[in-house]
């Protein structure tokens, strides 16, 4: 099937504050709990963890010990209560068992999970190993190395194929029987070719593993979390938690946005801007989010869709569908071609990707034709490469929160030029793809979401 990744995964509704850091760990640890489940029935008498590189270096500031253990407990990012993992490594009683996979009761003490942030193992950097040791006795019995690739994905080292985050029904027979299979922006662009869209390429890869029916409703529930997440943070005010106190400033721009259209005047872009400040502001106190495609970039193409929907007469939920299937195939490029994960590729692979996702998105919906999205595309991404991730005291706060905003108005911008012009242009989106690739392979680890250069040293932690 190429490289599409469905709407549905790649827009996966979890929790904040990270995708990588918070929610592929917690899937990893359930996962895990499921495999030590199986393999040693109720033989299981303890469980342990170790996290490598970026994961253990932000570890703290993004709660991954806690998202670990909750996922252990049995929690899953889609319908927990955010609140239940908050805590559930760091205020571990000591001498409480933990009751693994949600069954069965085993030692565990917040010891159990090691960090080990100067210690890169092969392949990603953000790889965790997970133990479970049975019957007392003292070398584990079943071991896994988990890799979190970003986005909520995971990898289970020696799993062939990798298995997805979430299962993914079988593909259709007739709905396969004619996929238009794309690995690269121009083989997407020449599946266009007589009239097809990039959502009707993207729709053809959803049916083919699910029902028409399932997609719609999948798709309506991703566009309803993102409204409730604007909502919540729109209407939250108060401190951020994590030592930095950041002030949330969605619902007081609200505020002040609503009583200046009372008295006549003109917001423009600034909606966007809140949109996008509420989304992250939710994402760093662990709320429930998008991830779209990660949590540290979750603002940015809620911010746009919901601009379309607030200023487009003709918006529709036709148009939602049309603007998210459009900003998975743009997605899917990125992530098989080079990355969306800030410990792999920066900054640049998350906002970045986003921003690009969203102008594909936008553009999309305002009657762009499908070289119109590429070029959208592409100049978003463009203007992100070698931004780098560089998180004060390892937070999804300074400076994610107000990049998010940042980089939503620079897609519609995107989207503006694009649309200026007739498609064609210099430099194409796998060209930026393929430069954001190699950029990241030459970032500096110190810059890749470790918090170790940039922004987090240069700036005091007060």
């Amino acid at each position: 099937m190429g490289v599409y990744v469905s709407a549905l995964d790649l827009f996966s509704i979890g929790i904040g504050p990270s995708s990588s850091h918070t929610v592929g760990p917690m899937r990893a640890g359930a996962d895990f709990a499921r495999r030590a489940l199986a393999a040693l029935p109720g033989r299981v008498t303890r469980v342990g963890a170790v996290l490598y590189g970026s994961l253990a270096a932000t570890g703290l500031g993004h709660g991954t010990p806690d998202a670990l253990v909750a996922g252990l407990a049995g929690l899953a990012p889609e319908t927990c209560d955010p609140a239940a993992v908050r805590g559930a490594w760091s205020a571990h009683p000591e001498g409480q068992v933990l009751l693994l996979g949600g069954v069965l009761p085993v030692a565990f003490a917040a010891a159990d999970v090691v960090l080990e942030p100067r210690v890169r193992r092969p392949g990603h950097p953000n790889t965790l190993v997970l133990r479970a040791w049975a019957d007392g006795a003292d070398e584990p019995a079943l071991e896994k190395t988990y890799e979190s690739v970003g986005g909520g994905f995971i990898r289970c080292v020696g799993d062939e194929p990798a298995e997805p985050v979430a299962p993914v029904a079988a593909p259709r027979e007739a709905a396969a029987a004619d996929l238009p299979v794309f690995r690269s922006g121009a083989e997407l662009l020449a599946r266009c070719r007589g009239g097809r869209t990039i959502a009707d390429v993207a729709w053809a890869h959803e049916v083919a593993q699910r029902e028409p029916a399932d997609v719609r409703a999948g798709l309506d529930a991703v566009w309803a979390a993102m409204r409730a997440c604007v909502e919540a943070g729109t209407t939250t005010e108060g401190t951020l938690p994590g030592g930095l106190r950041v002030r949330r400033r969605a619902a007081a721009m609200r505020a002040s946005l609503e009583a200046a259209e009372a008295d006549g005047r003109r917001t423009g872009s600034e909606w966007l801007q809140v949109y996008a400040l509420a989304v992250n502001e939710e994402n760093a106190a662990g709320g429930r989010v998008v991830t779209a495609p990660t949590n540290g970039a979750a603002g940015i193409l809620p911010a746009v869709l919901h601009h379309y929907w607030a200023t487009e007469p003709g918006a529709s939920r036709e148009g939602v569908h049309r603007f998210l299937l459009t900003a998975a195939a743009v997605g899917s490029l990125i992530k098989a071609n080079a990355s969306i994960s800030g410990a792999e590729g920066g900054c640049q692979a998350e906002v970045g990707s986003a921003c690009a996702m969203a102008a594909a998105g936008y553009c999309a919906v305002l009657g762009g034709t499908p070289e119109q999205v590429e070029n959208a595309a592409e100049i978003a991404m463009e203007h992100h490469l070698g931004l780098t991730c560089d998180p004060i005291a390892g937070l999804v706060q300074v400076p994610c929160i107000e990049r998010n905003a940042i980089a939503a108005t620079t897609a519609v911008t995107a989207v503006r030029l694009a649309l200026h012009g007739d498609g064609s242009h210099i430099v194409s989106l796998d060209a930026v793809v393929e430069t954001m690739r190699q950029t990241g392979v030459d970032m500096s680890d110190k810059y890749k979401e470790t918090s170790r250069g940039g922004l987090a040293v240069n700036v005091v932690e007060c």
